[in-house]
């Protein structure tokens, strides 16, 4: 029993060691970036954001993350990220807007073969990523 509940603590400390550790990969938004509009009716517009991704050779740990914040976004319409490695689409996406107009999304960027051992690299390298919000038009407020 006492070993049951050792192990039990020593996963609960492992956990939570990889969630306070911060990640070595992320894509992280702001106005510095390439920003597209593109309305979709007269209340609402498309928003593109096109960011670089660097995920280096000799990364420490297993997660990655693409965030941002959202200063004006459409409630109930998702956040769309698509990565790109040169110009072939390799990953897609879709996370929620939290209420503070923040969006987060986390992923693996290497794993380990079960079989094997094997440390495999699931991303490596440069990647463009692009974020696609729905935002209101600038001349309507009653969305």
């Amino acid at each position: 029993m006492k070993e049951k509940i050792s192990m039990v603590i020593f996963a609960l400390i492992a956990l939570a060691f990889v969630l306070i550790y911060p990640l070595n990969a992320s894509a992280i938004t702001d106005t510095s970036e390439n920003i597209t509009v593109t309305p979709i009716d007269d209340k609402i517009s498309l928003e593109k954001t096109t960011s670089i991704m660097n995920i280096p050779e000799n990364k420490a740990l297993l997660w990655g993350a693409v965030k941002g914040k959202a200063s004006d976004y459409v409630e109930r319409y998702p956040v769309i990220i698509e990565f790109f490695k040169g110009d072939q689409p390799v990953h897609v996406a879709q996370v929620n807007v939290n209420g503070d107009g923040s969006y987060e999304y986390k992923f693996k960027i290497r794993n380990t073969d079960k079989n094997t051992g094997e440390i495999i690299n699931i991303f490596e390298g440069q990647y463009t990523v692009k974020i696609f919000k729905v935002i209101p038009n600038i001349h309507k407020t009653d969305i």
